[in-house]
Formats: C-alpha cells, structure tokens, sequence
C-alpha cells in the first residue's frame, strides 16, 4: 500500500501498545512521548466511544411531517368540495349508470347530467340507458330543506308544511291510483278550497277534461287500457325550496321531474318507451288571519309542465308513443328532457317539440 506525503510508517496499534507502557513504567520506554505519539493520544481521547455505523438510517421526520401536513390538507379540501356540492365526484369515482344512486339534489344543478351510455330498457331494468337509473323512487328523490322559521310560520309548522308539499307531489304523481286515473282525494285536500280559479280543475276536470281545466296540470295519469307501468317504482328527482311571500305566506317553490317506463297494455311487444314530466309549482301556504283559507292547506300561486313523450295535444291523459307511433316534429330544436338546470318557460306542456333522449 502506497502513504501519502508526511505520513508515518509505524501503524496506529503500535504506537497505542507503546504509550500505554510508557504510562506503566515499562523498562526502556521512553520518558518523553514523541510528537506522533501525542498526536495519537490526543486522537484517542477526542475520539467518540460508540461511533455510528457506516450505514446507519435516521429516517426524515421534518420530511415526513411535512408530507403528512399535505396529505391533511388534501383531505379537508376534498371534505369541503363534497360538503358544498353533492355530487361533485361522481365523474371521478364512477359515473356510469352502474354507480349507484345519485346524492340528493338541493339546489338547480349547472347543467345536464352526463350521458348513461347504451343499452336499451328492459322489464328488468326499465330505466337502463337513462339519468334516471341513478335517480331515487317516488318521493325519496325530492329533497326537502331544513326548516326554519318563515314568515307567520314557527320552525315546526314550516317543517310541516314541507313535509305535506312533498305529500302533495308524491301523491299527484306517483301515487299508483292516481297514475291509473282515479281522483286523489288526499292530495286534493291539500289545496285550499276558496281558492276560486283552482275549484273547476279539483271538481269537474277528472270526469269531464278540458284544454282549459286539464287534470294532466297538476296530475299524472294514463289511461291503463293504452298502457301499463312496468315494475313498481317512478324514478324522481328535485328540490324544494322556501322564502317568505306576500303577507308574510310561506312561500314553497318545488321543481320535480318523474320518469315513467310504460309498455303495451296488450302484451304484444315487450318495447318499453319512457314518459318524463317536470312540474315547476309554487305553493302559498297563508296566514289565515290575512287570507281565506282552511288551516293545513295551501294556495297554488303557479304551475308549470314539460311533458316528454306523452303525447300531442292530449288532454286528460298521457298517451306516450312507441317507435311505429312516433311523427318527425314540425321544426324546433332539440332538448334535453333531463336537462334541469334552466326553469320552464310558459306555463303548459306547449307544442311538440323533439326529444334528444328518454
């Protein structure tokens, strides 16, 4: 082995054996350390008694620290994002009509739901192919606010009072009878009965309909020799919504979509076509010592319907199309049926126009 310029040739071991007689008195040591051997003994003293191992580990706490700080962040971030928008994250964890149900819809979305991809509707799966698969049944897919006090009304009665607009939405349009045609007579108790423009529609319009006092207004009903539902369930989806209204009311605003699979009533085909109806209401629940009312009911201050497929200029009830049945619509552009992030212009189911999808 080759030694760098000034170094000794007499190993270290060497001259430690030698400083160690020297301090014992051996015979013919010398008196005086040379001045390597001090060298070596001052190295020997500042020298630490366990070194550390050539490849000890010490792992990077303020690293790791540091990482774990930014995963918290991640985490909150990601809390609130779903807190203020439900829903938010279905594109990113599945957003297929196979990933389970949709989270309530508490205000206007901001645009059309994504398309559910292919596959046509079933006896099994009618609502396959549609939004709507991912949509809750009957009134489980209208979302009711919290409630609080409003107007003339406390936190319970406004509670209450949302509660029976649900019921009233439910049982106009969900409820078996009163798709099959009969009158709904629990949900017509709802409606206050000296409202006078309203008292035609809730008498006379069930046995004999008209343009002007169609039933198809504020109902849903077809007629089952045409047609039957199939499965058990309508798939909904909306809102309400309150604020305070004239003479301190309470004013509800609903905005509700239901879906209807139908087939044959004859059995002859096992096509399934899809009728969807929004309705668009705004209910007046009043303070009786300021309007004539009955308590537990409210005024109807406006209605809105888009029907799809329910037929043209029907009146009374709904007669949806199958494929044979379906006419090429006289111009107009296409819409989205689906599509709930504009409100509905007019007040009636207006003329036929063209269905993008069902």
């Amino acid at each position: 082995m080759s030694q760098g310029k000034g170094e000794s040739s007499i190993p270290d071991e060497e001259w430690e054996r030698f400083l160690r007689e020297a301090e014992a008195g051996t015979p013919g040591a010398p008196e005086e350390p040379s001045a390597r051997a001090r060298m070596v003994a001052d190295k020997l003293r500042s020298a630490p008694q366990q070194p550390d191992a050539w490849r000890a580990h010490r792992p990077p706490r303020e690293r790791r620290l540091r990482t774990w700080h930014v995963l918290a962040l991640v985490v909150a971030v990601v809390a609130l994002i779903v807190a203020l928008t439900p829903g938010a994250l279905s594109g990113v964890f599945g957003g297929d009509e196979d990933g389970g149900p949709l989270a309530a819809e508490s205000a206007r979305p901001t645009g059309a739901p994504a398309d559910a991809g292919g596959g046509r509707p079933t006896v099994d799966e009618p609502f396959k192919g549609s939004p709507a698969a991912r949509w809750a049944d009957g009134a489980d897919g209208i979302t009711v606010p919290a409630a609080r006090a409003t107007g003339w009304m406390t936190k319970g009665q406004v509670a209450d009072a949302l509660a029976r607009t649900r019921d009233f939405l439910a049982g106009t349009n969900t409820d078996p009878a009163a798709l099959l045609g009969r009158r709904p007579d629990a949900a017509i108790a709802l409606v206050n009965p000296h409202q006078p423009d309203l008292r035609p529609l809730l008498t006379t319009a069930f046995d004999k309909p008209t343009a002007e006092h169609d039933p198809l207004l504020l109902f849903t009903r077809y007629r089952p020799a045409e047609v039957r539902l199939v499965g058990d369930v309508v798939r909904t989806r909306g809102h309400l919504s309150f604020t305070e209204g004239r003479r301190g009311a309470l004013e509800v605003t609903a905005d509700v979509t239901f879906v209807y699979p139908f087939t044959r009533a004859d059995g002859d085909s096992d096509e399934i076509t899809r009728t969807i109806v929004r309705r668009e209401l705004v209910l007046s629940w009043d303070d009786p010592t300021k309007v004539k009312t009955e308590p537990g009911t409210f005024s109807v201050s406006s209605y809105k319907i888009h029907t799809t497929n329910g037929g043209c200029d029907t009146i009374g009830f709904l007669s949806p199309a199958f494929t044979e049945d379906h006419r090429p619509a006289d111009g107009g552009e296409e819409m989205d049926p689906y599509d709930r992030s504009e409100g509905i212009e007019g007040s009636g189911s207006g003329e036929c126009g063209t269905a993008s999808r069902s």
